[in-house]
């Protein structure tokens, strides 16, 4: 009986070390989506999405998580107001019709403890195609101000707007290729 008791108090102490996924909230005010297009060879055109939101499930003991990010492309902002909204319009981003761009993913690839690359899918204009986010950075930390932890990073890559049909401008010699950037920081829920 008693050693029964110790394999029993044995197994519960393991299994109460046993880490499991955390969920995360997307904090809008510390996430942001930038984007870069070549602009002639001459110049680079930026902007960014103001609107975003999403959650995360990360399990830093397993190395895994999920990532789910909605992006509101009427939200677009490049601090040029009649350049936003052409972007908005049917020519390219055709908010009207597909008001949300979305990344999902289920893989992440660890170096050591730190996100390195984050794998899933991008859909914009109603088509959904395969991305991976590179890490820039990454961390967790415990936030003093919300006193729980926030986790997130930089990542960047670069697509192909065309396997979109986004290609408005590709036969005036304007880039096909989009530099995305994403500044991310989720918090614990």
């Amino acid at each position: 009986m008693r050693n029964t008791l110790i394999a029993l108090a044995a197994v519960a102490s393991l299994s109460a070390g046993v880490a499991h996924a955390a969920d995360y909230a997307i904090d809008p005010t510390h996430t942001f989506v930038t984007f870069e297009i070549d602009h002639f060879g001459t110049t680079t055109n930026r902007g960014r999405f103001d609107k975003k939101e999403g959650t995360v499930q990360f399990d830093r003991a397993a190395k895994t998580g999920k990532v789910d990010i909605s992006i509101d492309v009427a939200s677009v902002n490049t601090g040029t107001a009649a350049f936003d909204k052409h972007l908005q319009s049917a020519d390219l981003l055709d908010a009207a019709k597909h008001p949300k761009a979305r990344f999902v993913s289920d893989k992440f690839a660890f170096n050591g403890d730190k996100v390195s690359e984050v794998s899933g899918h991008f859909t914009l204009l109603g088509k959904t195609v395969p991305v991976t986010l590179k890490a820039n950075k990454f961390n967790c930390y415990d936030n003093p101000m919300l006193k729980r932890e926030v986790c997130g990073g930089d990542f960047e890559a670069t697509i192909d707007r065309s396997a979109h049909g986004l290609n408005y401008g590709v036969d005036w010699g304007f880039a096909k290729n989009v530099r995305l950037v994403v500044q991310v920081e989720a918090v614990k829920q």
